[in-house]
């Protein structure tokens, strides 16, 4: 029998599923698991969504326009206007969640061998899109130790004749930094000065925590040619399994390649894309009260967190995640043993190994990720679990 693709053998698991399998044992004998593993809160979908959906009464439901109906469209430009970024209906194009925009950018952007700069530690499923477009990530590594925040020094440092674009996360996942007015003047100099991309995954925009001011690439002039901003209702709207993404650029060369993508793939989802009408019709209501909401559950984590000895991480900065160094030699194994042979009246806690967060081999594993997407008295509960087992661990 013919061998299959060299390029998807070689690609690697979800890091934030690696355990699923060791959970669902715990669970069949009967432990209950606080699951802060992956990015799925547990908060109401608004019901603006439901309301639309039940409204389209249609005989037929046919192909949508490849780029995205209309209604939508004019939606998520309202949006981005209304939060001061000037973007026209020409510079959007709906997909199908912000994994396809991720997947989208790469396709149109990545020749043979072009690198892509990423800080290190960055959301792991990019590396499926990395793997599938030949794009080559070049980390650029950042340390819990100071919050995860990087140099100019450093970001220069790892520009080659082969990099093709500067790709962020911000706020950052999986770290919850925000970054910097320095950093985001280090990033589009850098840009500037060797006429590089710039893809900013902004899923995460309004969930900044402590008064901190919004930020992103769009509201800045010089760089709105160069710039790719890739979006999703996914954590704005806590509109996960919705499945509604956007790439949104002003370079009309790279748009009408995404827009070709989008014509290959024939359309999004003709009843989701009404739902996420319904989405943005809430306009920052909902976009606020999650991120209070987070706010309140990050300050438990962290506050948790660093009571325990040996741990170390900084205050997470927006998002809903942290990244921290546990007193273990290998995270990996901790976790399988915490849902193997621990558990405090039943309960035990999971989380992800952040080994799988970094591009660099050996990095991470001594951290894990913790998503903070559970009600406050849950989170408590599994921060009291989890700094228990960290003393049973290393107390066997």
């Amino acid at each position: 029998m013919k061998q299959l693709s060299n390029k998807m053998l070689s690609m690697k698991p979800s890091s934030v599923r690696k355990l699923t399998k060791y959970a669902d044992e715990a669970e069949i004998k009967g432990k209950k698991i606080y699951k802060l593993n992956i990015g799925q809160p547990d908060l109401r979908v608004p019901k603006e969504y439901y309301d639309r959906i039940r409204e389209y009464n249609e005989p037929t439901i046919e192909y949508m326009p490849s780029n995205g109906i209309p209604e939508l469209i004019l939606a998520v430009q309202k949006y981005y206007n209304e939060s001061g970024i000037d973007i026209e209906k020409d510079n959007i194009a709906i997909t199908t969640g912000g994994t396809e925009a991720v997947l989208f950018t790469l396709l149109a952007l990545t020749n043979p061998e072009d690198e892509y700069i990423i800080f290190e530690p960055y959301y792991s499923n990019y590396n499926t899109f990395f793997t599938i477009t030949g794009a080559t990530p070049v980390p650029v590594t950042t340390y819990a130790e100071n919050g995860f925040h990087f140099s100019k020094k450093d970001l220069e440092s790892k520009i080659t004749p082969k990099t093709k674009a500067i790709w962020v996360t911000n706020p950052g996942n999986p770290t919850g930094s925000v970054l910097t007015d320095e950093e985001i003047e280090a990033i589009c100099d850098m840009a500037l000065k060797y006429d590089l991309f710039i893809v900013a995954d902004e899923v995460y925009r309004e969930m900044v925590f402590d008064g901190r001011k919004i930020k992103s690439f769009g509201y800045i002039d010089n760089i709105q040619d160069r710039l790719v901003i890739i979006d999703s209702v996914s954590k704005r709207f806590n509109a996960c399994g919705a499945r509604i993404g956007v790439v949104i650029s002003k370079n009309k060369e790279f748009f009408s390649v995404i827009s070709k993508l989008c014509q290959g793939r024939l359309a999004v989802s003709t009843i989701e894309q009404q739902g996420a009408v319904g989405l943005y019709s809430t306009g920052f209501r909902v976009i606020n009260e999650i991120r209070s909401e987070f706010e309140k559950r990050r300050n438990i984590i962290y506050n948790n967190l660093i009571k325990i000895p040996g741990v170390i991480c900084e205050k997470p900065e927006g998002a809903f995640y942290v990244v921290c160094k546990l007193p273990v030699e290998d995270t990996t194994e901790f976790l399988i043993w915490m849902l193997q042979n621990f558990d405090i009246d039943g309960e035990t806690v999971m989380a992800a190994p952040a080994d799988g967060f970094y591009a660099t081999e050996g990095l991470g594993k001594d951290e894990i990720r913790i998503a903070y997407i559970l009600e406050e008295d849950k989170l408590e509960r599994a921060m009291y679990i989890l700094a228990k087992g960290i003393e049973a661990y290393n107390n066997k």
